[in-house]
């Protein structure tokens, strides 16, 4: 999943932005005002996470141009302002969530996991299609009750796919939602990574549950 977070202090943003990569998300990071805005605006994010007090625009005028927009991404509000007030504010602006700093990562990264979750209406960290198990909090892939060992960018397009389960995913949005801006697109990549997931979860002659569609890209489910 891809994350944007906007934090305009160095050290939180760094660690954060690693911290959320470590855990298998591709994350676009700015500490600017404008130019989270414009992130936001022209890429296809999960999830934002937003500091509030930021150089050339703040964070309740991003969110608030967002939501006039339309634009329904999950947002969590990360600031050191922890009034009442502070905190209705921003939920009145839009945002889904609001975490005070000092945070544990632990409960940042579970806010974010909630908050991708409700996105992709998926009630439980668990995704399950068929015979096959994914838990999202550990990452860990079962079929037929075997561990299937993945890399992490395998890991990455399977769980975006699981959580689209039954819909067509094109190349393209796998790109988006797995790179950063900093990726130039590559539809060839894309492909090498289902032949490598489809030989890893059909070992031993199990059905195939990745299929391809045509000129639109790939969707998984147990029926073609």
């Amino acid at each position: 999943m891809k994350v944007l977070l906007v934090e305009d202090y160095g050290p939180v943003r760094t660690s954060v932005a690693q911290g959320l990569r470590e855990a298998g998300f591709a994350v676009d990071a700015t500490g600017d005002g404008e130019e989270g805005l414009w992130y936001a605006q022209t890429g296809q994010y999960d999830a934002i996470v937003l500091d509030l007090m930021l150089p050339t625009l703040d964070g309740l005028t991003i969110l608030q141009r967002l939501r006039e927009q339309e634009n329904p991404v999950p947002v969590l509000i990360l600031t050191a302002k922890d009034t009442v007030g502070d905190r209705v504010r921003g939920l009145d602006r839009g945002a889904d969530d609001y975490l005070v700093k000092p945070f544990a990562f632990e409960e940042l990264l579970a806010r974010v996991r909630a908050l991708v979750r409700r996105k992709y209406e998926a009630t439980s960290p668990a995704v399950c299609i068929g015979d096959l198990e994914i838990d999202t909090p550990t990452r860990t892939v079962r079929r037929a009750g075997q561990t299937v060992d993945l890399t992490a960018r395998e890991y990455g397009i399977l769980e975006f796919l699981a959580l689209r389960a039954g819909q067509v995913v094109t190349r393209t949005e796998m790109w988006e939602h797995l790179y950063g801006f900093d990726g130039e697109p590559d539809s060839n990549v894309i492909d090498v990574y289902i032949a490598r997931l489809r030989r890893r979860l059909e070992r031993g002659k199990r059905p195939r549950l990745i299929h391809t569609r045509r000129g639109l890209g790939y969707v998984l489910g147990e029926s073609t």
